[in-house]
């Protein structure tokens, strides 16, 4: 177990200097870096210009979308009244009708005794 161990520890003796040591690291490399790290900078706000873009484009959409369906519904509700509003007008001319018609009958009833015994029977 020991010979391993000192020949595992020889072997990175022996290697470690030549990957620890860097290569010539030169003027050109460093502007290399420089305008990497320019580029992921323009990137990086483009990239936001665009979120925000998009944001933008989200809340417009949100919003017609939702005032389409306020009008909407709006102009259902309108067009439910107005279209209720003959019925109504009909049904209250056909009541007034039938009670003039009732009030006609008991009035014609106090002659005609037939028709009072009718009248009776229906509770009228």
């Amino acid at each position: 177990m020991g010979k391993y161990f000192v020949i595992i520890v020889l072997f990175f003796v022996l290697l470690l200097p030549q990957y620890a040591t860097c290569g010539d690291f030169t003027q050109e490399d460093r502007g290399r870096l420089i305008s990497l790290d320019v580029r992921v900078e323009q990137g990086q706000k483009s990239l936001q210009n665009q979120i925000n873009n998009l944001q933008t484009f989200l809340l417009w959409g949100f919003g017609i979308l939702f005032g389409g369906m306020g009008v909407l519904i709006g102009f259902v509700i309108w067009d439910r009244r107005t279209a209720l509003e003959p019925v109504a007008r009909k049904s209250r001319e056909l009541e007034e009708k039938g009670e003039k018609v009732l009030k006609v009958l008991k009035e014609y009833s106090r002659f005609e005794p037939k028709l009072a015994d009718i009248l009776k029977t229906l509770n009228l």
